[in-house]
């Protein structure tokens, strides 16, 4: 148990950090005037509104996906005969705890923008239909002069 409860400490401390270096450059930006515009303080409220989100979402979720199987850990740890074949709760368990790392990153590309980004550049049929309107674009030049 000791173990959850320290990756939720781990998960706090490090979005705690995160806020943190958000909440300098915002008050660095406010410093320097940027350039008399609002934006950038909306901009930098939406990032540590996003920011909170996440670690909230990430780490209530891990709390609920993975306590069942450290109760369950925990549980059979109490029994004497540890020889005993894993059961279907064992499978459950397992299963709801591997859930949330095969869904943690959906949540940080659904509710941080620079993630949302990075996973959108990444598509390659995007990336695909881009280029074969470009080479459509240069094989009619092409066919136009006559090359």
């Amino acid at each position: 148990m000791s173990y959850y409860v320290l990756i939720i400490l781990i998960f706090i401390l490090c979005y705690w950090r995160i806020l943190v270096v958000i909440r300098r450059q915002a008050r660095v930006m406010a410093g320097h005037g940027a350039s008399g515009s609002g934006a950038a303080p909306t901009q930098m409220n939406q990032m540590q509104t996003s920011v909170i989100k996440t670690m909230l979402y990430v780490s209530v979720f891990y709390a609920i996906a993975w306590l069942p199987r450290y109760t369950y850990e925990f549980l059979q740890n109490l029994v004497v005969n540890t020889t005993a074949p894993a059961n279907a709760s064992y499978y459950v368990v397992t299963i709801i705890a591997f859930l949330y790392i095969c869904a943690n990153p959906f949540v940080y590309a659904t509710n941080l923008s620079p993630v949302k980004q990075v996973l959108l550049q990444l598509i390659p049929c995007k990336r695909t239909s881009e280029q074969a309107n470009g080479n459509v674009n240069i094989g009619l030049g092409h066919a136009r002069r006559g090359i």
